[in-house]
């Protein structure tokens, strides 16, 4: 069961740009979840977006364009950008948008405050988010959400595998990025066992992944 709004409840407003907003007032993030649910499958627009007016802060979908974008007015304006591969990641990011807000997207994918680098190629905007990361908890931080999306650990506890039975052409953007932080952090990348698919990326365990994975877990 959600957690209920503390201070509750709160309000929504979801609209799509054609003058029919929908303004929803509910108890926890679930109901929102729900509401926008049944919003969002209910119509064909180019844009749908969730507005906190109380917190100031926004999610707007671009299912058409395959972009997701985050939007807070807080304190001074700060917007990022999210290109999807996925279809099934809109709903996704509105649930975690109705549990922490901006923040909750944080460890969603490579956001990028730059709407035009989104037009990169998949292996340019990998490259460029691995470099946005100077440290090492941030890099191992980075590497554990990649993992935390399509990983696991082999059996024999010695492996990290990322992109599980994924394709070289799913997932560039992240693997692009994941190749550069590999290096960066020292990590041992090896040769993945004949039968495992193209895509996947082989890691051995290292202490450091050891402990973030396990937040991921």
């Amino acid at each position: 069961m959600a957690r209920p709004y503390q201070p509750g409840p709160k309000q929504f407003v979801f609209a799509t740009g054609d003058g029919d907003d929908q303004r929803v007032t509910v108890g926890d993030p679930q109901e929102a979840y729900v509401a926008f649910s049944a919003f969002f499958r209910g119509r064909e627009a180019d844009t749908y977006t969730i507005a906190d007016e109380t917190a100031r802060k926004r999610l707007v979908l671009m299912p058409r364009l395959g972009v997701i974008s985050r939007i807070t007015e807080a304190d001074h304006q700060r917007s990022e950008h999210l290109k999807v591969d996925r279809a099934n990641r809109y709903l996704p990011s509105a649930m975690l948008f109705f549990e922490r807000g901006y923040a909750g997207l944080d460890h969603f994918g490579q956001w990028f405050s730059d709407l035009a680098d989104l037009d990169a190629s998949p292996e340019t905007r990998g490259a460029a988010r691995a470099a946005t990361f100077t440290t090492e908890a941030a890099a191992i931080d980075e590497v554990g959400r990649i993992w935390a999306d399509s990983g696991y650990v082999d059996p024999t506890d010695q492996y990290y595998i990322f992109f599980d039975s994924k394709d070289v052409d799913d997932d560039r953007a992240d693997r692009a990025e994941l190749l550069q932080l590999i290096e960066f952090l020292g990590l041992e990348r090896v040769d993945a066992p004949a039968e495992a698919t193209e895509g996947e990326v082989w890691v051995r365990s290292d202490p450091r992944l050891d402990a973030q994975c396990e937040q991921w877990a």
